[in-house]
């Protein structure tokens, strides 16, 4: 298994950010640069107020909105259940299984926003991801808060609350970096007026495990 640079952020569940390995990066760019056309619209299975949302894989049963797809190559494919596996073993699951069930890219314009949601895949407990594919060079005007930048940030929002309790995580952005958690952690990403674009991919992955043995896992 190759070298997985990460380091992790506990919200009560554990965020999990990653480095994508260049070639992964450049080859996933290269699809949806080249081959936008060709793929099918993710719109109509997803809440962002996006225009441009392009699925590059799907492997759940096939339903009105989505039938089973594959655009990505083998490695590709791979790395994302590698590093899915990572996380789970991080976290000490045992006994599971997983399944990739959905990859989509997501690309924001000016006042393009995602609202706060969660995930499922073809089971309701699972993985997401957010990958920075590219960033725009201009968020534009912080009309308040200028020592604070929200625009066109991806928010975390964490299951614990109480004092003293990291209840949400708002990462510094930067191309070739993932974040991996779970389905049911809500996520969202505030809108931006400046130019340019903001290219994300996200990587569902169902996890078929029981809960029960993994209490107090050691």
């Amino acid at each position: 298994m190759s070298t997985l640079n990460f380091n992790f952020i506990f919200l009560g569940q554990s965020v999990l950010r990653y480095e994508v390995p260049l070639d992964v990066y450049n080859i996933i760019n290269h699809i949806y640069e080249t081959r936008r056309h060709e793929l099918p619209k993710a719109n109509p299975q997803l809440v962002g107020k996006i225009v441009n949302e392009h699925s590059l894989f799907f492997d759940g049963p096939p339903n009105n909105k989505m039938h089973p797809h594959n655009f990505l190559p083998e490695n590709v494919r791979q790395w994302f259940y590698m590093v899915m596996k990572h996380y789970l073993d991080w976290n000490k699951i045992k006994e599971y299984k997983m399944h990739i069930n959905s990859v989509w890219v997501n690309e924001m314009k000016v006042n393009e926003y995602n609202p706060v949601h969660i995930h499922q895949g073809s089971l309701y407990t699972g993985l997401s991801s957010v990958m920075i594919l590219k960033l725009p060079q201009d968020t534009g005007v912080e009309y308040s808060a200028v020592g604070k930048p929200m625009n066109g940030q991806l928010q975390i929002l964490g299951n614990s609350s109480g004092q003293f309790a990291n209840v949400d995580y708002g990462p510094i952005l930067k191309e070739r970096s993932l974040f991996i958690f779970p389905y049911d952690m809500r996520h969202c990403v505030y809108p931006f007026n400046g130019n340019g674009f903001r290219r994300t991919l996200a990587c569902n992955c169902d996890v078929d495990y029981n809960p029960v043995i993994n209490r107090s896992a050691s």
